[in-house]
């Protein structure tokens, strides 16, 4: 079945299957949206902007592109999202291409299959290149592999490196169950109420590689958090959830 899944042959409508699914839920649920004030400010920058999400809400990251993001004006370097270059990751990387988001293909390479090029090296220069020209990056900061909502130092130093802003993104939905694999990731369901939370942008220069990473570390949590409470604190109100962006 996992040989069957990788193959192109079902990859390809697979990822148009995940793409529609993406585009339902993100067009039927009831979306609250904090820190859109900062978001806009760092979108509309001269600088390349590094958005970070964690992995198991990788369904859900197209909502803010779609809900928010897309209506600002157009980033001079374009938008992209860093995607593993395993064949496990070729639908999801089909289904974002179909939302006007362009794909960089690569991740870190294993320690115990040091034989395996997994582009990583190609995908950083890529990025660097991107967010230079001030383009829009996304990546999940503890994928592909773990430990889950652990930020890595790959993009710590990705953004270092290409002097770039840094901007914690967070995701939560009201219908969802938690699937089992690493990351326990969400599968999102159409309709409810969900919640997109822009954290403060970080100058990426403006800390040392232990500093910026523990000040991300941070506001990603306090991001999560944010979007969940705001999901099940309204659970508990008789308020209907606004659309805030």
């Amino acid at each position: 079945m996992k040989s069957l899944l990788r193959s192109p042959i079902v990859s390809r409508p697979l990822g148009l299957v995940i793409w529609a699914w993406m585009a339902l839920v993100g067009r039927t649920v009831r979306w609250t949206i904090e820190g859109s004030g900062e978001a806009k400010e760092a979108w509309e920058t001269d600088r390349g902007l590094l958005v970070l999400s964690w992995h198991e809400q990788i369904l859900l990251l197209p909502s803010g592109w779609t809900r928010f993001l897309r209506t600002l004006p157009k980033r001079p370097g374009g938008v992209s999202m860093l995607v593993s270059l395993s064949r496990d990751a070729e639908p999801v990387a089909r289904a974002i291409d179909h939302f006007g988001v362009s794909t960089i293909r690569g991740s870190k390479s294993n320690a115990r299959k040091r034989d395996k090029d997994k582009g990583g090296v190609r995908a950083i220069s890529e990025a660097i290149r991107l967010l230079k020209a001030d383009g829009a990056l996304c990546i999940t900061p503890d994928g592909p592999r773990g430990p889950a909502r652990e930020i890595s130092d790959g993009p710590i130093l990705l953004a270092q490196r290409a002097g770039s802003l840094v901007m914690p993104y967070a995701l939560y939905v009201s219908n969802h169950r938690r699937l089992k694999s690493w990351d326990r990731m969400f599968l999102p369901y159409p309709f409810g109420r969900g919640a997109i939370v822009f954290g403060t942008p970080v100058e990426a220069n403006a800390l040392s590689t232990e500093a910026l990473k523990a000040e991300l570390q941070t506001s990603l949590d306090q991001a999560n958090r944010r979007a969940r409470d705001l999901i099940e604190g309204a659970a508990h109100s008789s308020d209907p959830v606004k659309d805030a962006a």
